[in-house]
């Protein structure tokens, strides 16, 4: 098991680093031959592959090699993996490198647009029947593509490429926005007015989106200079990036169902309420968990560091469809509400809510959707930049209704009774929360 165990963090080794290291087992290789050690968006026309090996005699005993295969041509390999052996399929390799040098480079060029190689090890062991223990070989592997400069020193993918950049920006955004804005927002909070726990928990969500994106920048950072950055930021990006996905579907599910029951309720010519019923109460837990528990179990699927996966595995597949269900549900409700409301503030209200609730839903599935048009090396980032991008807009929305007191006051001070998430007792100005 041991030996395993050891190949399956070299292959996964490649979901977390662009630079591996760790060692070529033949047993492993020839139990799993179509395993790939790496994969790696090479482009332009001076990248490099750079290999590093302790020991070369073991290396040379067993014709140790590497086989580089574009992710299109080892596609149409497996979709007829009968009609090849195991020597035909590694013979048709694009790129191959001996390794029998304690340290080689391999440089992949004339490559018209960035895609995906795939790195397999494989030696004279693989694809015999016949196998005598030998020696691992000890490796660093270390995957570059040209930088501005056109020397390849870059460790970050095609498909990856921009993205620190862009969190640097996204961190002076935020910071900027802070300086401007944190102590008003803060002065309001503290009024305990009808928006104020509605403002606490956007805040924090927003707080937590921040955290994330710092942690993203900081995780790149220390990724473009070796390859291999700080898994514990990246984890920890992704863990606040959960959590304020969780914080934001709570709110607005809450507000909208509290809005709906409401109406259901009550006449039209009473105020608003939320009556916090099981059903209610049981439907909003229900929606929270379930995506609680996709979103934990996508990172599972796909252990790569961002928040905003390929949309290959099942648990991206139910995530989008359970966006795409509670944008459309929370839709259908507010639009009732809107064609039998008769004020003008409170209908433009409810509109604008409903704007900000349908492009924080739906810009993902919507996004995820549009970026199968383009190339596989761009697909990642239309999706994390636009999403990023999407929900910041969507909070803005957000807090322009909640901090607007004619709008917001109108809706929620019409009586004792508020909106969700601030419900009252029953006295007149008084406000749990």
């Amino acid at each position: 098991m041991g030996w395993r165990l050891l190949w399956l963090l070299c292959a996964g080794g490649a979901a977390w680093s662009k630079t591996l290291r760790g060692g070529f087992v033949s047993s492993a290789a020839r139990l799993e031959p179509w395993r790939p050690v790496a994969r790696f968006q090479f482009r332009g026309d001076h990248a490099v592959l750079c290999v590093r090996i302790t020991n070369v005699a073991a290396a040379v005993t067993k014709e140790a090699r590497l086989h580089l295969f574009q992710a299109q041509e080892w596609q149409k390999l497996q979709n007829h993996i009968q009609d090849h052996s195991c020597t035909e399929k590694f013979s048709k390799a694009q790129l191959t490198m001996t390794v029998n040098h304690t340290e080689q480079n391999l440089t992949v060029s004339q490559i018209p647009y960035p895609e995906t190689w795939y790195v397999f090890y494989v030696d004279k062991f693989t694809c015999e029947e016949n196998y005598s223990e030998s020696e691992d070989i000890q490796f660093e592997m270390v995957l570059l593509n040209p930088d501005a400069e056109g020397n390849p020193l870059d460790h970050f993918s095609a498909g990856e490429s921009g993205l620190h950049e862009f969190y640097f920006l996204l961190v002076l955004a935020y910071f900027v926005t802070a300086c401007i804005y944190a102590q008003s927002l803060w002065q309001t909070i503290k009024k305990h007015g009808p928006m104020h726990t509605v403002l606490k928990v956007l805040s924090i969500a927003l707080l937590l989106q921040a955290g994330s994106a710092l942690a993203n920048y900081l995780h790149f950072s220390s990724y473009s200079k070796d390859g291999i950055g700080a898994p514990f930021m990246g984890s920890l990006a992704e863990l606040c990036d959960i959590v304020s996905q969780i914080q934001m579907l709570y709110l607005l599910l809450s507000l909208c169902m509290g809005w709906t029951i409401g109406r259901m309720k009550k006449s039209h010519s009473r105020p608003l309420q939320w009556d916090s019923t099981p059903a209610s109460t049981g439907i909003a837990v229900v929606v929270v968990v379930t995506q609680s528990f996709l979103l934990i179990w996508e990172q599972f699927e796909d252990t790569n560091h961002h928040s905003y996966h390929s949309h290959h595995g099942l648990a991206s597949g139910l995530l989008i469809g359970l966006r795409v269900c509670l944008g459309l549900s929370l839709a259908a409700g507010l639009y009732q509400i809107i064609t039998v409301e008769r004020s003008t503030l409170k209908r433009e209200f409810y509109i604008t809510f409903a704007k900000a609730c349908i492009l924080w839903f739906l810009c993902h599935p919507c996004l995820a959707t549009v970026s199968v048009i383009f190339r596989e090396y761009q697909r990642e980032k239309i999706v994390t930049i636009g999403v990023i991008l999407c929900q910041c807009i969507s909070m803005v929305i957000l807090y322009r209704l909640f901090l607007s007191h004619s709008l917001y006051w109108e809706v929620s001070s019409l009586s004792s009774v508020t909106l969700p998430l601030t419900v009252s007792s029953g006295h007149k100005n008084r406000h749990r929360f």
